[in-house]
């Protein structure tokens, strides 16, 4: 009678003749099928058998615990690095804009090209996740953004490098938040993403300054001095030598990807026809969306991540309007953002459940307002703790939100198709709010006015919600 009854066989069995025949070995491998088709390859149990003094023992095993463990924390490697180059990367591709005397719409523009691939495939990308073990996937993308950087540093554009970097990203971001719903519980995926949203705010921290600093005249200057006889590089520029250096993080991220278990999780067929995908992708996005549960916690993220999205832009352009900030300068004050939102998230992941989620949501009206607050502050010493009770609000509302739509979507649709739709909304959020003040900075709207326009529009619709 299932897995218990199977145990009992085997244990008799072996205490009767130590399984020396033909019985013994039969009842091991019974145990085994029984095992795996009652708990559908997910069994928290690994029954082992020990031999001492003659007599066999079954003894049980916490295995998926185990396994648990080794593959959260490389996930939680991958993640870090891969992010922290991100990160490291906007910086850079802002400093090479700038460089090369670029409008600055083209700078604000660098947000939404980045968001574009969410956008164009969502539809594909969380299929894909959900047809082949999540850890390969996280592999390929990794090497789609080495690709851009590539691209970046022998004459692409900068906005179509990094839109192909976000291409990467776009093909990243199912498998990296779907692979947690295949290896934990519902009842831990709270504590899980407040370590993964702690962790890459972290690298987001660490990224922001590290571009910083690749780009600035210290750091540039030794890596510029480099010279590698009978062979020219081709970098000339400090911007160049950062992308160089980030190259080689991705390929590190790259490395922790090879090192993810595979999770024993049914993998899903992609269709042969992928047109098929988009009305199923529609419906999904549909199912969500009418979900009590699911419609809240969406639209909420969906916002949430607009503005952090587009703060990596307004961040800088505030510093340097208001405080006279150069890139270098400016990034530290990302990373103070990104300290609050690390902050924030790991008090949320002590103290708040997957059903208070709901009861949050009007911390996000006061974001939108604290954002319009920014265009009085001039003085650094006001800024930094404004802007980390700004990004406190954020890392703390975003936490619980977003457990409780991995859960709902998991349930509904599986966990990377729920991730794909949670991205191509967060990410149409990012490029239209992106896409706004990109417009309104090229029709010469002053910056205060393009933030404080951002900010009501942020606060109206927390509002709504």
């Amino acid at each position: 009678h299932g897995p218990a009854g199977a145990l009992q066989v085997v244990a008799k069995t072996f205490r009767m003749d130590g399984g020396k025949d033909g019985a013994g070995h039969g009842a091991c491998k019974e145990l085994k099928k029984t095992l795996d088709f009652d708990t559908g390859r997910r069994a928290i149990t690994l029954y082992r058998l020990e031999h001492h003094n003659n007599t066999y023992r079954v003894r049980a095993t916490d295995a998926r615990l185990e396994t648990m463990k080794r593959g959260f924390y490389t996930i939680m490697s991958a993640q870090f690095f891969s992010s922290l180059a991100d990160n490291a990367l906007f910086v850079a591709a802002v400093q090479l804009l700038r460089g090369t005397q670029s409008p600055e719409w083209q700078q604000a523009a660098l947000v939404p090209m980045f968001a574009l691939f969410y956008v164009v495939l969502a539809p594909f990308v969380g299929a894909y996740a959900d047809s082949k073990p999540k850890g390969r996937v996280m592999l390929m993308s990794n090497f789609i953004k080495v690709g851009g950087c590539l691209m970046m540093l022998f004459g692409s554009h900068p906005l179509m490098a990094y839109a192909i970097v976000g291409l990467g990203a776009a093909a990243y971001s199912p498998a990296k938040y779907g692979i947690l719903t295949e290896l934990l519980p519902a009842s831990q995926l709270v504590k899980a993403n407040g370590w993964i949203e702690g962790l890459t705010i972290a690298s987001i921290i660490l990224g922001v300054l590290l571009g910083g600093q690749l780009v600035g005249p210290m750091a540039s200057s030794w890596l510029l001095s480099f010279d590698f006889p009978l062979n020219s590089t081709g970098i000339n520029t400090p911007s160049e030598a950062a992308i160089s250096v980030l190259i080689f993080i991705y390929l590190l991220a790259a490395w922790f990807n090879t090192h993810i278990p595979l999770t024993g999780v049914e993998m899903r067929c992609m269709p042969k026809r992928l047109s098929t995908l988009l009305p199923d992708f529609w419906r999904c996005n549909m199912r969500l969306w009418r979900d009590k549960l699911g419609q809240i916690s969406l639209a909420a993220t969906t916002l949430i991540w607009g503005v952090a999205g587009n703060l990596r832009f307004i961040v800088l352009a505030w510093a340097s309007v208001a405080l006279g900030y150069s890139v270098t300068q400016a990034s530290a004050l990302q990373g103070v953002v990104a300290i609050g939102m690390a902050v924030g998230a790991v008090v949320a992941s002590l103290r708040m459940r997957l059903e208070d989620g709901p009861r949050v949501i009007t911390l996000g009206i006061v974001m939108g307002l604290l954002i319009i607050m920014l265009i009085f502050i001039s003085n650094v010493w006001v800024a930094a703790p404004f802007l980390i009770l700004l990004g406190a609000l954020g890392g703390f509302l975003v936490v619980p939100m977003n457990a409780l739509l991995q859960h709902r979507g998991h349930n509904l649709m599986g966990a990377g198709r729920s991730i794909a739709v949670q991205n191509f909304n967060e990410q149409a959020c990012i490029l239209l709010l992106g896409a706004g003040y990109s417009l309104s900075t090229g029709l010469g709207l002053p910056t205060f006015a393009a933030i404080t326009g951002f900010g009501v529009i942020i606060a109206g619709f927390m509002w709504l919600i």
